[in-house]
This record gives C-alpha cells, sequence and structure tokens, in this order.
C-alpha cells in the first residue's frame, strides 16, 4: 500500500465513529457507482429522509424473506 493511502487510513482511524461509518459509506457507495449514474436531487432527499427514520427509530426494517412470504400467501 502507497504511504498516502495508509496516512488516509490512520487519519480516518482517529476519527469518531460516526465520521468513519460516513467515510466508510463513502468509499463503498464509490465502488458501486457506475459512471454517470446521479442520483437526481429528488432521490438523494428521499435517501436522506429514509435514513434520518431509520437512525430516529420512527421506522424499523423488517426481513425481505417475511415480507415476501406474507405477500405471496396475501396472493393466494
Amino acid at each position: 500500500m502507497s504511504t498516502s493511502a495508509d496516512k488516509v487510513v490512520a487519519d480516518a482511524l482517529s476519527l469518531p465513529a460516526q465520521a468513519r461509518a460516513f467515510v466508510a459509506e463513502k468509499l463503498i457507495e464509490s465502488l458501486d457507482a457506475e459512471p454517470g449514474d446521479e442520483l437526481s436531487p429528488a432521490w438523494r432527499e428521499e435517501v436522506r429522509r429514509r435514513c434520518r427514520e431509520l437512525d430516529d427509530g420512527t421506522v424499523e426494517l423488517r426481513d425481505a424473506e417475511d415480507v415476501f412470504t406474507k405477500a405471496y400467501a396475501a396472493l393466494k
């Protein structure tokens, strides 16, 4: 690993947990993003709103398998 990458990692590890999570999220997003696949401002705000709701505890994640099982059962 290059010296500059080592320094970036060391600097990132010295950040508070919330800042480290933010940096990690941005790095992971950069790996998944296709060039030119920018989110519209409306979708960016929607993503932020949903993240806030999760952080605030106003909504709760549900297991996808349970959701689909219940949905398929309702269709029968």
